[in-house]
């Protein structure tokens, strides 16, 4: 008889101006009334005093002169007023006579040109197709210049609504963020006999504990755009628990000895269910989210390199026949070479990721190298991203060397950063060295297995997992 229970867990103006009282008089104004008032005056007090005083008669006679010199004065200043505006109506007439001279011309001019090219079109019918091509080219030239600037307005567009729009150390930072979820998830597993002590057996129905970075990455930057690892880090455990579901179910049973004396037998059976990230997609994002997901997950983000996918070097191998390499004081792993050596000329990469649990090709690169070690013996590491799960297991060995380290062997994992931000881009096996140059098996160089030389120097070269 059988009694079943089941548990089920989960991650977790300016103002005071005063105007004047009048307007001041004009010049000509002011000098008329000065001088009628002065002629007025002195004449008067003079007429009154002539039958006293012969003597004044030519005082008198003085003071008419000034008047009538006054007067005349007077006339003067009138007609030259007359004569300026006479001047100025006449400078004005003329000007405007003038330009409608220089118009007319003008007019003219043009009338006579459109003739002329009116009557050479006429007399020659090439000259006429000869200026209707020039306007029809024109006008192609404009119509292809327009096209070119709405053609790459949409290229940048498309570029941009592609890619992935956070820092290259916030993605990579959620990566092993996530990361570190399975591997808590992991070391759960592992500890369930202990946790649950007791049992007679236990049972175990577990798919494996992984993910596709680009994923992760393509689902949040569809859900957030930008984002930075804090500020996602609550929604991750959302996104683990969508992804992973553990049962743990207890049976029991009667069962007897040897001597016929009943017992109760339990058994623990302990399933985990990974669902992936594109079924936690379509639960957790809006069509329109999801629309856009999906153009991330095609493109990679236009970023591939990221979380360590490869490269797109797609030159053939490097012909290492005649090459004599040098042994180093460390002894290497020529099994691990030959395996790898094997290897040359897979394209596409599917024994290695199928191997490492991935439905769909991932950028395997990794997932080559793991494929490679447990080919060789070797239960650790196993790693599908270089950055987060490869670098961080050789470190916390004492295994890592940076990428000026001589004693180097054959069968050494090699990491290497393209594009100088201290994160691996992409892993390989060690060859060689022929004392100058390090030779390389690498997985998904190009989309293929290929044998690959680099100077030991060289700065894309990030470090070594020493195997030995």
């Amino acid at each position: 008889m059988k009694k079943q229970s089941k548990l089920k867990f989960g991650s977790q103006a300016k103002e005071g101006a005063t105007l004047p009282k009048s307007p001041p008089k004009s010049p000509s104004k002011l000098i008329h009334g000065t001088a009628s008032a002065t002629s007025r005056g002195l004449h008067d007090k003079i007429s009154k005093q002539e039958d006293d005083n012969l003597g004044l008669q030519s005082a008198h006679g003085t003071e008419q002169a000034g008047e009538q010199t006054v007067k005349g004065g007077k006339k003067l200043y009138q007609r030259q007023k007359r004569k300026k505006a006479l001047q100025k109506s006449y400078g004005a007439k003329n000007r405007a006579q003038t330009t409608a001279t220089t118009a007319k011309k003008a007019a003219e001019k043009v009338r006579d040109g459109v003739k002329a090219l009116v009557s050479s079109i006429t007399k020659n019918p090439k000259l006429w197709l000869i200026m209707v091509s020039l306007f029809l080219l024109v006008l192609i030239c404009l119509s292809a210049a327009s096209a070119m600037t709405t053609m790459f307005q949409g290229a940048v567009g498309q570029v941009v609504s592609s890619s992935y729009t956070s820092e290259n150390e916030e993605l990579i930072a959620v990566e092993a963020n996530y990361t570190a979820l399975e591997a808590a998830l992991t070391q759960q597993i592992d500890n369930i006999p202990t946790d649950y002590a007791g049992y007679d057996q236990y049972n175990y129905n577990l798919d494996s504990i992984l993910h596709d970075a680009h994923q992760l990455a393509a689902l949040l930057t569809a859900k957030y755009q930008y984002y930075t690892a804090d500020q996602v880090n609550d929604y991750l455990g959302t996104i683990f628990e969508e992804q992973y579901t553990l049962t743990l179910t207890s049976e029991s049973e009667t069962r007897y000895d040897d001597d016929g004396f009943p017992y109760t037998y339990t058994t623990l059976n302990v399933t985990l269910v990974n669902h992936g990230l594109e079924a936690v997609a379509s639960n957790l994002l809006t069509a329109e989210e999801l629309v856009q997901y999906e153009i991330y997950i095609e493109t990679q983000g236009n970023n591939p390199y990221v979380f360590g996918g490869g490269t797109s070097n797609t030159a053939p191998s490097t012909d290492i026949s005649n090459v004599v390499f040098v042994d180093g004081t460390r002894t290497g792993n020529q099994t691990i070479v030959d395996i790898a050596l094997a290897q040359e000329g897979n394209v596409g990469g599917q024994p290695y990721w199928s191997w490492y649990g991935f439905s769909s090709r991932v950028e395997w690169c990794a997932c080559f190298v793991s494929w490679v070690l447990d080919q060789s013996g070797y239960d650790e590491p196993v790693f599908a991203s270089c950055s987060t799960q490869g670098v961080p297991w050789f470190a916390s060995q004492g295994q890592w060397a940076s990428g000026n380290y001589a004693d180097i062997a054959a069968g050494d994992v090699i990491f290497f950063d393209w594009d100088g931000d201290n994160s691996a881009d992409h892993v390989g096996i060690v060859i060689g060295t022929d004392g100058d140059r390090v030779y390389t098996v690498e997985g998904n160089s190009g989309d293929a297995c290929k044998i690959r030389d680099y100077a030991l120097d060289s700065s894309v070269i990030l470090g070594y997992g020493l195997m030995n």
